[in-house]
């Protein structure tokens, strides 16, 4: 309503889809056609879900009904309408100035900008919704888009209103110290770039604008777009009642589209689960907590003097730290698994070299600074893993008799001697083509 205030909603007279066979208006997402753009034979009314496009229904060639398959006829009516290119400088010079947005969010936008903004519905001819509250806009709802990114103000002034702390969203808003990130599919990047930025800016209050959009590119299934519409993926219920969530979250973030679309198969996720979670990392904690409690009564061994090999694998943990960081600060959640698992396999090597089911029987001492030592990259492990794996994490945290979550600044501080460790159990479990078959997932 401080948008309609402040001028920038108007009404206009338009002709609209209506299925005559449905007997109603079709919203933009009730209407599917061949993208005029790249000829994608299912885009929607509002955009392509190909190309990413806004689209309006007119646009479309050869629309249908998506809820019959009928060809809708226009219709006059009236509606609604955001005056998104009045307010189009202003979002282009946020876009500009903004360092933060990845390329292709950047280049997609100043495009749609170029190519010219265009005023955006803002009610819709639907019977269920939330009802448009403009005078005269009885009978009226709210298109979902507007409600939806408006929704994250809203949400969070409910969140404080809930903990008994009304005011305090505006810091999250206002405060211009603060950070907003949105991460988002490719096809959302105009919401987040172009007309969430445009509504802010059209309340003319001081609102923080998203400091950063980061988008990738598709994940696909089988060469096709997940979707609930099409019925084409893995449902999260399904997926969950046959294995973990870590091992999903891992899988996902591992093979995250974030330069280029990437297809999801059966293949890549027993590879994932097998290779770096059960024989990689899984491999390296057991042997060395079982070692740990088979000779030196599940406690951390006093060690004597470490060699270069022990100084640079402590070392390691350190320069993997700072790489994890700058990975994260710039959300490549892709290089910061590649990164732990480059740690975990070196953690391997470290033990494979040092032999200590040998030296423990030639040369105590040796064996004890290489189990000492082990155990510290066990813990490292364990907190670079905590945002990707929490459930394993809390795991070996309790194998290793600690907190259930440390803090990443605590990641460098060695467990003492003599600490006490717990018994230590298998984390993973392999996975199988023939079980996924069975599973009725293939």
């Amino acid at each position: 309503m401080k948008i309609y205030k402040n001028g920038y909603i108007f009404t206009e007279e338009i002709e609209f889809p209506y299925c005559s066979n449905c007997k109603r208006f079709l919203p933009d997402r009730f209407i599917e056609g061949t993208c005029p753009r790249c000829y994608y034979p299912r885009a929607k009314g509002d955009q392509c879900e190909n190309c990413g496009w806004p689209l309006e229904p007119s646009k479309l060639i050869n629309p249908k009904c998506a809820i019959c398959g009928e060809t809708p006829q226009p219709k006059t009516t009236k509606h609604w309408y955001f005056d998104l290119p009045t307010v189009s400088d202003k979002i282009q010079k946020y876009i500009e100035e903004n360092d933060r947005l990845p390329e292709n969010a950047k280049n997609f936008s100043l495009g749609l900008i170029r190519e010219g903004l265009k005023p955006r519905p803002i009610t819709r001819d639907n019977t269920w919704g939330i009802p448009a509250p403009f005078p005269g806009a009885e009978g009226k709802t709210i298109y979902v888009w507007v409600e939806a990114l408006l929704g994250y103000v809203s949400a969070t002034i409910e969140y404080f209103q809930k903990i008994g702390k009304p005011e305090k969203w505006r810091e999250y808003w206002f405060n211009h110290e603060t950070r907003t990130l949105y991460f988002v599919g490719k096809d959302n990047i105009p919401f987040h770039t172009i007309i969430l930025p445009g509504l802010l800016i059209a309340s003319e209050e001081d609102y923080n604008l998203p400091w950063t959009v980061n988008s990738t590119e598709f994940l696909l299934f089988k060469g096709q777009k997940f979707s609930k519409s099409q019925r084409v993926g893995i449902w999260i219920d399904e997926a969950l009642e046959f294995y973990p969530a870590d091992y999903w979250r891992y899988t996902l973030i591992a093979i995250r589209p974030e330069t280029r679309d990437t297809n999801f198969t059966w293949d890549v996720f027993i590879e994932k689960v097998n290779s770096d979670l059960n024989d990689t990392l899984g491999n390296f904690i057991h042997r060395t907590l079982t070692f740990l409690t088979r000779y030196f009564n599940s406690k951390i061994p006093q060690f004597r003097e470490m060699d270069d090999y022990d100084l640079k694998t402590l070392e390691n943990i350190k320069k993997t730290k700072l790489e994890i960081e700058e990975n994260l600060k710039n959300f490549r959640l892709q290089n910061t698994i590649s990164t732990i698992m480059s740690l975990a396999h070196s953690a391997n090597k470290y033990i494979n070299d040092k032999e200590p089911w040998k030296t423990i029987k030639t040369n105590p001492e040796n064996a004890a600074t290489t189990l000492y030592v082990a155990t510290q990259l066990v813990k490292a492990l364990a907190v670079f893993l905590q945002p990707i794996i929490p459930k394993t994490t809390q795991e070996i945290f309790q194998v290793l008799g600690m907190d259930d979550f440390i803090l990443w600044d605590k990641v460098e501080e060695r467990m003492a001697v003599e600490h006490k460790i717990n018994k230590p159990r298998l984390l993973f479990k392999k996975v199988s083509l023939k079980e996924i078959e069975k599973l009725g997932f293939i």
